[in-house]
């Protein structure tokens, strides 16, 4: 089972507008809602490529009410611990740019917090995988993934941001994967290599940097390697980086070896993209695209081998 852990679980909102323009009325062509957060996408991805999944986090209000029934009804197991404020929601634009608006989340307990962490410690035990993924809520300690990458048994994928992320290094989880910019605020400079090598630093066994149409660096146990699409895929980059993530959990879970985990891993990046709402991919396309996908060595960006 790969457990996919959301702290600040949201209901999103995608809305497809063609033409948008801010500061004019702008008629929205469609409107998709679904269970959101990180985590919980990675969840519905590995899911719908038929992976034994659990998400957990925290959920409460009318929000978190929508968010566990939406799940249910695409049928993707879940245990998240209640809280009393309102989840969060966020709003996406999808039109010639895409724009998010993320709300911060409900101000958690110390109470709702121990509450969770006893559960994710259960959870945990039974996974050949656990995903940390997203922000952090109001109330969540700053170290909060340090300390759920320490419980937990196996490995570890880490996806985060800022001080969530800088904090959590602390941990050494297995895997952490950032993108481009998240790299860069996290390492203090905008060197690919460089910030690699300050995150291996601080604790990352491994580290796979996500640049977009660059496709992924990745320093792995093997050596460093880059694995990039050969063609541009248009479409909505923002569940691209779950379904990296998923396609990492999923290649970590059956020990696959590294140059094939992050072929599968970057077609599952392209897939996520050409779908208008993140979480969701087109399984059947993803045979098609690895083909597509070259996955050729680098300089190395650290001294080997792991710890």
């Amino acid at each position: 089972m790969i457990l996919t852990v959301t702290p600040n679980a949201a209901l999103d909102d995608t809305y497809e507008v063609p033409d948008a323009r801010f500061g004019e009325v702008n008629r929205v062509a469609a409107v998709h809602r679904r269970p959101g957060g990180k985590g919980v996408n990675v969840a519905r991805v590995l899911h719908g490529l038929g992976h034994e999944v659990v998400a957990t986090g925290l959920a409460g209000g009318a929000a978190g009410r929508q968010i566990e029934e939406g799940l249910a009804a695409l049928g993707v197991p879940a245990a998240f611990t209640p809280v009393a404020g309102e989840s969060r929601r966020t709003v996406t634009v999808v039109g010639a740019e895409v724009t998010m608006f993320c709300e911060p989340g409900p101000t958690v307990t110390a109470a709702e917090w121990a509450a969770f962490l006893a559960r994710y410690e259960t959870l945990a035990r039974d996974a050949a995988v656990v995903v940390l993924s997203g922000s952090l809520p109001p109330g969540v300690p700053p170290d909060a993934y340090a300390r759920l990458t320490r419980l937990a048994p196996g490995p570890v994928i880490l996806d985060a941001d800022g001080e969530a992320l800088r904090l959590g290094l602390a941990g050494r989880p297995a895997v952490v994967k950032p993108n481009a910019e998240e790299l860069a605020r996290v390492s203090g400079t905008g060197d690919t290599a460089a910030g690699i090598r300050a995150l291996r630093a601080a604790g990352a066994r491994t580290v796979v940097a996500s640049l977009g149409a660059g496709g992924v660096v990745a320093d792995t146990p093997g050596g460093a390697l880059r694995a990039a699409l050969d063609r541009p895929v248009p479409g909505n980059p923002t569940g691209a980086g779950d379904a990296l993530a998923a396609g990492l959990a999923a290649g970590l879970a059956v020990d696959r070896p590294w140059p094939d985990l992050l072929r599968n891993a970057v077609a599952l990046a392209a897939c996520a993209v050409r779908s208008p709402v993140a979480g969701e991919i087109d399984a059947a396309a993803v045979p098609a695209l690895l083909p597509h996908v070259s996955v050729r060595a680098e300089e190395d960006h650290a001294a080997r081998p792991h710890e």
